[in-house]
């Protein structure tokens, strides 16, 4: 998704500063970004987002190279499928370092440089997973819940400030990806009737938004301003049931997991 933000913002002329902890995947999305508009200025960087340190620094070398920064998209992500009970704790942190304290870390580092432009967003990504829960991916529910609060508060500071900047809470359904494919899957999940062995297949079946789409969806939202977006037919639906069922919806979801990963 990231990299279809990277070549859209390209189409409409922006430079771009983007970074990546794979610099492979860093290096094909340049090229991407650089095909889709010849004349813009692309710089690049190694940057693993749970380094704090790094991401400032990061922030504080884009402003210096591009002279301002006027839009920051904090969009890394990890997947882990786990039970509850059996998680492992490194494998909990490790999620957490990336999917919520990569976000702290982007708006923080780069806020100041924002507001310098005097025109700037921030734009993070929680999830479809920020605004109900499923079985066995409560870490990754603990990040994207916690992401969207932070961003939610971010927002309502920012209005209170009128400095200028603003802030969009991003909320994507399924999106065809490799999130699932690089997720974490433990054996445990299995208690819950999944197989470990076939969990991440299944579960691409779900990925119904192109990566394409749901960067189109988010730029427009972000030009209109809008505090929220929901990214998918699926999000928009499954928010109108999270919404007319608060307290029940988890009898659904379960009902959904049980039939996506029947054998």
């Amino acid at each position: 998704m990231g990299r279809q933000l990277a070549i859209q913002l390209a189409g409409y002329g922006c430079h771009l500063a983007l970074s990546d902890v794979n610099e492979s995947g860093l290096a094909e999305t340049r090229s991407l970004a650089q095909q889709a508009n010849r004349s813009i200025r692309i710089s690049v960087r190694k940057l693993d987002v749970a380094d704090r340190e790094a991401v400032f620094a990061w922030a504080d070398e884009t402003a210096r190279e591009h002279g301002k920064v006027n839009l920051i998209f904090n969009n890394a992500g990890v997947g882990l499928s786990s039970t509850v009970e059996a998680m492992k704790i490194e494998d909990f942190i490790w999620l957490m370092n990336i999917n919520f304290w990569g976000i702290v870390h982007g708006t923080q580092a780069f806020l100041p440089h924002l507001k310098a432009s005097g025109d700037g967003h921030v734009v993070n990504t929680s999830s479809l997973f920020g605004l109900l829960a499923a079985p066995g991916t409560s870490a990754y529910h603990a990040a994207k819940f916690a992401a969207r609060g932070f961003t939610e508060s971010l927002r309502q500071e920012l209005d209170m400030m009128k400095c200028g900047v603003s802030a969009t809470c991003v909320h994507p359904g399924g999106i065809k990806t490799a999130i699932a494919q690089n997720a974490r899957t433990d054996e445990n999940i299995a208690a819950l009737g999944i197989d470990p062995r076939t969990s991440k297949e299944k579960f691409s079946k779900n990925l119904v938004t192109s990566a394409e789409q749901a960067s189109v969806t988010i730029l427009e939202a972000v030009k209109r301003n809008k505090r929220r977006v929901l990214v998918g037919w699926d999000a928009i639906v499954l928010d109108k049931v999270q919404r007319l069922f608060p307290a029940a919806y988890g009898v659904i979801i379960s009902m959904l997991v049980r039939r996506t990963y029947k054998d």
